[in-house]
């Protein structure tokens, strides 16, 4: 059978005649041929290198997104990873209010200070006109011509002028929480549904992020309650001022054991104490108020030297309780000849700060002691400096100094010079500054206590014992 006999039998039958490979043109046109297949096989790699970006990107949007425990952190980070996966000039989330008719919260990313500056004074938008599309309907929503559209409710004056637009929905629990806008990619383009499907992804990433922030807000702040209920108010210590700080750490599920207390003795002196327990959890905080409600009676029942105190506080726990090991500072401030004097004694806690009138700095560095829960057999020695009138004492954590990246004597350094710049503020405001700029890296609990000592160097006459309780 001859080979066109073949084919035509193959045909008969059905089968067809064999697939061919493809010829190549003739040979003028072989050149263009090749210049097309290559221009085309570079342009589906260059898809598949911008796909491959543009997933990469998405990821490491979703973890940085999910590594943010701040509410508000983590919703402007949700606008500004958005920006930058569709290259966006701008962008918003509005937080819908709790009925879910309008925006009651509006984070704007992108505009620069001019813009600002122009649009200073102006509400900002509560989810009427293009924006409200996604209220009513929370689906994907992309917009050519913005002023050109049906729903348009114009700009307010000053307003940076904007013609595209992407909205996306976020939910967070199966129920709408906010809306994500962006306006203006940087290659004028309109948004497409490759913007689309990455905005859409990242919103489901960012209900989530939302969802965990609010849940460690809700834990912080019932951890900073159960811990405030564990802290004294403090008395009225005329004429001493005081002021106190107590902050969580900003790890989620660290209850802390740090605690401070002031208060009027019998024999009319101020004592003051400031502690910190080891370990971060419930077991600290509980161990924390054992301790510190046992200093607060033997503090104020004996009228010993604050030595005697802890070595007799020590002895009591490791007879009657399994703590674990702890730190505290003890001091009394005794009337004196020419004001006060400064009479202490620590269990392997911080020196106190003296922060003197004409702004000059000390550590009162002494012999530290061992911390309670270590040994009862070693001697705790006390220690006494002058308190120059008008002068302030402070007493505080390790939270409040200590930075993974940083040693000790530059987190002390730090706070030094911190307390010396921000000395001559009101004493609430000082210990409020001291917190909110404190040179630690924020992974422990912190607790301060300031003390000012009276402008004027006469105090009064020790009183007879047995003055009133606080």
């Amino acid at each position: 059978m001859s080979e066109q006999d073949a084919r035509d039998e193959g045909e008969r039958e059905g089968t067809g005649p064999a697939p061919q490979p493809p010829q190549p043109p003739p040979a003028p046109d072989l050149r263009t041929y090749l210049d097309t297949e290559l221009e085309r096989i570079g342009t589906q790699l260059r898809a598949l290198a911008d796909a491959k970006d543009r997933l990469q990107g998405l990821l490491d949007a979703v973890l940085a997104i999910s590594g943010e425990l701040d509410l508000s952190a983590v919703l402007r980070r949700i606008v500004t990873t958005a920006m930058d996966l569709v290259g966006a000039r701008y962008g918003a989330l509005g937080v819908l209010h709790e009925s879910g008719e309008y925006l009651k919260e509006f984070i704007t990313a992108g505009l620069n200070e001019e813009e600002r500056a122009a649009l200073a004074g102006i509400p900002f938008p509560h989810g009427r006109g293009v924006l409200g599309l996604l209220i009513q309907d929370p689906e994907p929503l992309r917009v050519e011509n913005i002023p050109g559209h049906p729903s348009s409710a114009g700009f307010p004056p000053g307003h940076p002028p904007m013609r595209t637009l992407l909205g996306v929905a976020i939910s967070v629990r199966g129920e709408i929480y906010g809306d994500l806008y962006l306006s203006e990619r940087y290659d004028s383009r309109p948004f497409d549904r490759e913007d689309e499907n990455v905005v859409v992804a990242l919103a489901g990433a960012a209900g989530i992020a939302i969802e965990n922030a609010r849940l460690f807000a809700q834990e912080r702040e019932s951890a900073e309650r159960f811990q405030r209920l564990l802290l004294p108010s403090l008395p009225d210590l005329s004429p001493f001022e005081a002021a106190t700080v107590y902050r969580p750490a900003t790890q989620p599920s660290r209850l802390g054991g740090d605690w401070y207390d002031a208060m009027v003795l019998p024999d009319d002196t101020v004592g003051v104490t400031i502690g910190d327990v080891g370990g971060h959890d419930l077991d600290a905080a509980a161990a924390m108020a054992r301790i510190h409600s046992m200093l607060r009676a033997l503090l104020y029942d004996r009228r010993t030297p604050p030595s005697e105190v802890l070595v007799q506080l020590d002895r009591a726990l490791q007879a009657t309780a399994d703590i674990p090991v702890t730190t505290v500072c003890l001091a009394r401030i005794e009337p004196h000849e020419t004001g006060w004097v400064l009479r202490w004694s620590t269990a392997g806690h911080f020196p106190p700060l003296l922060i003197t009138p004409d702004l000059e700095t000390e550590y009162l560095d002494a012999e530290p002691g061992v911390p309670l829960a270590v040994s009862t057999g070693i001697a705790r020695p006390d220690h006494t400096h002058e308190l120059p009138a008008g002068s302030i004492l402070l007493l505080f954590t390790d939270g409040l100094v200590e930075h993974h990246a940083h040693s000790l004597d530059e987190g002390l350094t730090a706070l030094a010079d911190l307390a010396a710049t921000h000395a001559e503020r009101p004493l609430k405001e000082f210990v409020r500054v001291l917190a909110d700029h404190h040179p630690s890296d924020g992974q422990d609990d912190m607790a301060l206590l300031a003390l000012r000592i009276p402008a004027s160097t006469r105090c009064p006459e020790p009183g007879p014992p047995g003055g009133p309780a606080v």
